[in-house]
């Protein structure tokens, strides 16, 4: 039977609208199900965000723009859709027996995890502003609920308000700046918005500033960073794993879309907004985090700190400095996944413990854990031949590249001072007196922790696939 050519045309979609009825179809089987049908919605939802993963993998590989412009599906769509789907199944993985021990075995997480996700996607092929507002939007109440899941926990409902009023003004920074957008060109499109905005005016780069303040909001850079080490601590551990990584991915993906695709006519003051958030924000993930002695208020920290370090490649404004950032990215979410996973498994008889101090003496209680744990450390730090060695060198080499030497340099003193914070925590494991060992590691989680540990020992083996894939996606933009 053929297709009419109106359904035809909307194959490009078939992702969003696969997610979009696997997420209603999970919500009515735990609507009727209730409490029974948790692990049923938890493995669908797995399996429907790999499927969704495949699906956008199996697409055809030329760009294609739908609705007029307003949905755009090239190559680093696909790039950072794949890296979003992933982070979010891994992340619902990881929770099940987190979820379980602590008695918040609900449907809802994986059905809000998949809304997001799709927020996420939708998000990441944005062509226009209100494409943009709705992804991003979708996204974000999601993520308000998340942070608040644990209902009866104080700290859990302190940072889901926090986050959702703070969130609530950032968006309303967001339609501001769009507002201004749109009265100056005339037009909501990327494409409509760069031939306009050719000669520049003061009306514009005000638009432009409050527009890039809502999505600073959403990937946690300075100046409005204030939600992230508090909604991290008070948060559930796998919503705290499920925030530093897919909707990261999401937020950085669309910055980088609307900087080069909606103003490439006034680069030069973009630039000069993102070199300062990110030389912000470096400065701040390295030197706030140095007092901390919650392990999830520091993971807070060092993930401002690499915003800012992933900001640095799109400061330069090239195909080089975009494929540094996705090679970031990439790199950032094995690294985040990983670590978090290692938090998550910080669990004594009594229930999870948070502060630095009860991983004294691992490398006694449980050697491989401290050792994997040592090198993803060392590797968020940027230490040789580390794959977070790699994520810095390209986006520093593109900073270079563009003439950024005050950025590189920097960075790389950032990075250092950085680095004692995450040795810290090695030292404590390795030549510290042990504490308290911890229960056994969840099978799941374990098998997380493992791949991430290995893929970030192995990297330099063979970078090759992640590079010239985030190359070709980079080139797609230009």
């Amino acid at each position: 039977m053929m297709l009419p050519a109106e359904l035809l045309s909307l194959k490009p979609l078939l992702p969003e609208i696969t997610l979009a009825l696997g997420g209603m179809v999970l919500l009515m089987i735990g609507a009727y199900g209730g409490e029974r049908a948790t692990g049923v919605v938890n493995g669908l939802a797995v399996l429907l965000l790999a499927g969704v993963a495949g699906l956008v993998v199996w697409m055809p590989a030329e760009k294609v723009a739908l609705f007029n412009g307003s949905f755009i599906v090239d190559l680093f769509a696909r790039f950072m859709k794949v890296l979003s789907l992933a982070g979010s199944a891994i992340a619902i993985l990881m929770s099940l027996d987190y979820m379980k021990g602590a008695g918040q075995r609900r449907f809802e997480y994986p059905v809000l995890v998949v809304f997001s996700t799709l927020g996420m996607l939708v998000l990441v092929s944005a062509g226009d502003l209100i494409a943009l507002y709705l992804g991003l939007e979708l996204m974000s109440l999601c993520l308000y609920v998340l942070a608040a899941f644990h209902r009866e926990n104080v700290r859990a409902s302190e940072a889901g308000l926090k986050y959702f009023v703070l969130g609530a003004l950032s968006s309303g920074m967001l339609l501001y700046g769009c507002s201004l957008i749109y009265g100056f060109t005339g037009t909501v499109t990327f494409t409509g918005i760069a031939q306009a905005a050719g000669q520049g005016g003061v009306g514009l780069v005000f638009g432009l500033v409050f527009l890039f303040a809502g999505l600073c909001f959403k990937v946690s850079a300075v100046p409005f960073h204030m939600w992230t080490p508090d909604v991290y601590e008070g948060a559930p551990t796998p919503v705290t794993t499920f925030f530093a990584a897919s909707p990261k991915v999401a937020a950085i993906a669309i910055f980088v879309r609307v900087a080069i695709d909606a103003f490439p006519g006034i680069a030069s003051q973009w630039q000069q907004i993102l070199v300062f958030v990110s030389l912000a924000s470096m400065l701040l993930g390295a030197f706030a985090a140095i007092g901390q002695t919650n392990i999830k208020r520091l993971m807070a920290y060092s993930s401002i700190g690499h915003m800012g370090f992933a900001l640095i490649g799109l400061a330069a404004g090239t195909a080089e400095g975009v494929q540094g950032v996705l090679v970031y990215m990439g790199i950032y979410l094995v690294m985040t996944l990983g670590t978090f996973a290692a938090i998550m498994s910080m669990r004594r008889a009594e229930g999870p413990v948070e502060e630095i101090a009860d991983l004294a003496g691992l490398s006694r209680t449980n050697p491989g854990m401290a050792f994997f744990f040592a090198m993803l450390l060392f590797s968020l730090a940027g230490i040789p031949p580390l794959a977070g060695f790699f994520a810095k060198f390209y986006v520093f080499l593109a900073a270079i590249q563009a003439g950024l030497y005050a950025l590189a340099v920097i960075g790389v003193l950032a990075s250092v001072v950085g680095a004692f914070y995450y040795l810290r925590i090695v030292k404590l494991m390795y030549f510290d007196d042990p504490a308290q060992a911890f229960v056994p590691m969840p099978g799941m989680l374990k098998a997380v922790f493992g791949v991430s540990g290995l893929l970030n020992i192995a990297f330099f083996i063979y970078p090759a696939p992640l590079v010239a894939t985030a190359a070709a996606a980079a080139k797609s933009l230009f």
